[in-house]
C-alpha cells in the first residue's frame, strides 16, 4: 500500500475527531524564492528547438553504448561524452581506477567568485535481460518508440548524464558569465562498488573541488501520492549503511544424525532474534515537509491531516509500517541478502555465514547499531564481521541550490509540487558528503508511477516530452545559481 491509499483509507469518523484535537501543521515548502537577476538575461539563451533534438540523439546514441557493470567499460561512455565536449571546445579528463573503467572530468571556468558546483551522474548501468524487452527496443537499442526513448540507463541515469552534458553545453555556447566553475562529472562504478567516485574524492578531488553537487536522486512522479499531481521528490539525505557477515560456529559433523547447537541452527536462532526485532519508528522532516506541501495542494480533509506531524503518527503511521517501501523510510533496517559455508549437503559446517545490508537512519552510528544487534542476538558464538560502514549524510534545505531545483520543477504547473526526501538507498552523493559539500538528488524529469517501476527491471524507458522539458529545469536552476559576475 502506497502513502496515498494509506490516506485514501482513513475511516472518515477518526479523521473527524482527530480535526478537533490540537494538532500544529507544518509550514509547506511553498516560498521557493525568486530568481537573480544575473540569471534572467539568460533565461530564453538556448534554441530549445536544436537542443531538444540534441537531447533525443545524444541519449539514443548513449543508450547503445554498452556500459554494462559487470562488467562495466566505463571509459567507452567517457569517450562518448568527451567527443561531444571537443566538438563544442570543452576539454576533458578521463581517469580510470582500472583499464577501461574510466570517470570523465570536464570545467566550464567562472570568476571563482563562488567555489565550483560539481553536476554528477554515473556511467555504468544495471545488467539486463534482453528477453524480457520488446525485441526492437532492447536494452541498447536507444530506440525511440512512441514518443519514448528505450533503454538501460534510459531513468538510472544515462538521461541525466545528457541533461548535464546539455546544460555545460549551452553555457558554453551562449557565453554566459559564471560566478563559479561548472564541473561535469561522470563515473565509474557507482553500480556496484563506487570505485570511480571514491578513486575521485580520494586522489583527484582537486580536479572537482566543488561545494554543492547535483546528482540523482528523487525524479517527478505523477499520482505519487494524489491522483492527478505530480510530486517532484529531491534528496537531501541518504540512510547510512552497514554491511555484515555474521558468522555461527560449532561443531562439524554428519548431516544424517542432526544434534543441537551446531554452527546452521545457531545462525538460524540468530537470524530469527534479529527478524522479530521490532524497530522504531522515525518519520524524517523531510518527509513531513513533503506531506505539508502535497496536503497543502490538494486539500480537503487528507490535506489537512498530512500538514499536521501529530495527525500523520496518529492516523496513518501504523499502516506506513506496514508497507516495506514507507518502513524502510521510517525505521533502521536489516536485510538477509545471502549465505555462505555449505559445500555438502551431508556434511555440517563447523561455520556459516549470513551477508546482512542495514540502512540506518540519520543520526545512526553503524558501530553503535552494530552493538544493537550483538545484544538482540546474544550469542558468544556468532562473530561479527564489518564489510563496509558509512554514516547517514544529509544537506540543508534552506541552500540556494535546493530551492533553485524546487522553484524550476513546479514552474508553470498547478498541479505539481516539490519537496526533500530522504533516500532509503544511496548513491556517490555520499562520498562528496564527507568531503564537506552539499549534495542534491534530483533527475528532473516526470514519469507515469508504471514507467518509474521500470527503474533497474524490464522496458526501462523515458518519456522524451519529459526529457525536453528537463533540460530547462536543470539549466535556469544552475542559471540561478551560478551565472554572475
Amino acid at each position: 500500500m502506497q502513502i496515498r491509499q494509506v490516506l485514501n483509507a482513513l475511516p472518515v469518523a477518526v479523521v473527524a475527531l482527530a480535526l478537533v484535537l490540537s494538532a500544529c501543521a507544518t509550514t509547506p515548502l511553498q516560498g521557493w524564492g525568486h530568481s537573480p537577476a544575473a540569471a534572467q538575461k539568460y533565461r530564453d539563451g538556448p534554441d530549445f528547438t536544436k537542443a531538444n533534438a540534441e537531447l533525443v540523439q545524444w541519449l539514443a546514441d548513449y543508450l547503445r553504448t554498452d556500459t554494462t557493470n559487470p562488467p562495466g567499460n566505463e571509459t567507452r561512455g567517457a569517450e562518448f561524452l568527451a567527443a561531444i565536449l571537443a566538438q563544442e571546445g570543452i576539454a576533458s579528463q578521463i581517469l580510470e581506477f582500472a583499464p577501461g573503467r574510466g570517470s570523465l572530468v570536464a570545467r566550464l571556468r567562472g570568476s571563482g567568485a563562488q567555489p565550483s558546483l560539481c553536476l554528477l551522474s554515473h556511467i555504468d548501468v544495471v545488467t539486463a535481460n534482453a528477453k524480457l524487452w520488446p525485441p526492437d527496443r532492447g536494452p541498447l537499442s536507444g530506440a525511440l518508440h512512441e514518443g519514448y526513448l528505450w533503454g538501460r540507463g534510459a531513468l538510472d541515469m544515462k538521461s541525466m548524464g545528457i541533461l548535464e552534458l546539455a546544460t555545460l553545453v549551452w553555457l558554453k555556447r551562449l557565453k554566459v558569465p559564471l560566478s563559479r566553475d561548472i564541473v561535469l562529472v561522470a563515473v565509474a562504478d557507482e553500480e556496484v562498488d563506487n570505485r570511480g567516485m571514491k578513486l575521485l574524492t580520494a586522489d583527484h578531488w582537486d580536479k572537482l573541488g566543488c561545494s554543492h553537487f547535483i546528482n540523482e536522486g528523487g525524479m517527478g512522479v505523477r499520482g505519487a501520492l494524489q491522483p492527478e499531481q505530480t510530486v517532484f521528490a529531491i534528496s537531501v539525505a541518504e540512510k547510512g549503511l552497514l554491511w555484515l557477515k555474521m558468522t555461527a560456529h560449532g561443531k562439524s559433523g554428519h548431516g544424517s544424525t542432526p544434534m543441537p547447537d551446531r554452527a546452521p541452527d545457531r545462525l538460524l536462532n540468530a537470524l530469527e532474534k534479529l527478524r522479530n526485532r521490532v524497530p522504531a519508528a522515525t518519520i524524517h522532516p523531510a518527509l513531513y515537509a513533503t506531506l505539508a506541501a502535497v496536503g497543502a495542494h490538494g486539500g480537503g480533509v487528507q490535506g489537512y491531516v498530512m500538514q499536521r506531524p501529530t495527525l500523520v503518527d496518529w492516523l496513518a503511521l501504523g499502516t506506513l509500517m506496514d508497507e516495506p517501501g514507507t518502513r524502510a523510510m521510517l525505521t533502521n533496517t536489516v536485510a538477509i541478502t545471502g549465505f555462505l559455508g555449505a559445500e555438502q549437503p551431508n556434511v555440517v559446517p563447523d561455520q556459516v555465514s549470513a551477508q546482512l545490508d542495514c540502512r540506518l537512519l540519520p543520526g545512526v552510528e553503524p558501530r553503535a547499531f552494530l552493538y544493537e544487534l550483538q545484544k538482540a542476538v546474544e550469542d558468544s558464538t556468532i562473530t561479527w564481521q564489518v564489510l563496509h560502514e558509512a554514516p547517514a549524510s544529509e544537506s540543508p534545505r534552506d541552500d540556494p541550490l535546493f530551492l533553485a531545483l524546487g522553484r524550476h520543477a513546479v514552474a508553470g504547473r498547478t498541479d505539481a509540487v516539490a519537496g526533500p526526501l530522504l533516500s532509503v538507498g544511496f548513491t556517490d552523493s555520499l562520498w562528496a558528503r564527507v568531503k564537506g559539500a552539499r549534495a542534491y538528488g534530483f533527475v528532473p524529469i516526470e514519469v507515469p508511477r508504471e514507467v518509474a517501476e521500470t527503474f533497474h527491471g524490464a522496458n526501462e524507458r523515458v518519456p522524451v516530452a519529459a526529457l525536453q522539458r528537463g533540460f530547462a529545469v536543470l539549466y535556469n536552476a544552475v542559471l540561478d545559481v551560478a551565472a554572475g559576475p
